[in-house]
């Protein structure tokens, strides 16, 4: 007859090893999470503390009246230094300038704001893209390759006629663009 020996107390030997090994799989699964949490905690209270240093802020009250978004301003200029620069305005459910004109090849800086709630915007197939919020001015540089019309519809959900704001960038060769802007007023590619 063959004895067996019975189990040590507390099951078998690779048992205990196991659950050892499982305990301090637990252990540090537990301390990551709770390292991630606190990144998360410490991360929100900084930001919510200490904006960050591009926030432009605007006066909804005074947004037509005074500054750089009256309706006289809106559009693309051509500054004596070259920068090209469009400013406009989201709305419900419409962009201010309806047509903007721009040039090829050159940088162009884009600077908006929305009047009543968030709206977005992309170009075509190029990398402009950004968000519209009330209250801030949002600025990003871009330019486009090559010459032909863009259409720039709104990409944030901003109510029942969502689906119908859109509007037009038409991009012009560098040249065409300068003698268009020579006149010094804004351009449009809006029929008059």
């Amino acid at each position: 007859m063959s004895a067996t020996a019975p189990p040590p107390a507390g099951g078998h030997a690779s048992e205990r090893i196991a659950v050892a090994a499982e305990r301090r799989w637990a252990i540090v699964v537990a301390v990551i999470i709770a390292l991630l949490v606190l990144m998360m905690v410490v991360t929100g209270l900084h930001w919510a503390s200490m904006p960050p240093s591009r926030v432009e802020t605007i006066d909804l009250k005074t947004l037509h009246v005074s500054g750089e978004f009256v309706e006289g301003n809106l559009g693309t200029t051509l500054s004596p230094d070259g920068r090209v620069t469009v400013r406009l305005i989201a709305q419900q459910y419409s962009f201010e300038p309806q047509c903007i004109v721009v040039p090829a090849d050159t940088p162009v800086t884009f600077r908006g704001t929305s009047t009543d709630t968030v709206h977005g915007f992309v170009v075509g197939r190029t990398n402009a893209n950004t968000m519209l919020i009330p209250g801030f001015v949002a600025t990003f540089t871009t330019s486009f390759r090559t010459p032909g019309e863009h259409l720039m519809p709104c990409h944030e959900y901003c109510g029942t006629g969502h689906e119908a704001m859109w509007a037009r960038v038409q991009v012009l060769p560098p040249q065409e663009f300068l003698e268009k802007a020579r006149g010094g007023e804004r351009l449009s590619c809006v029929p008059r």
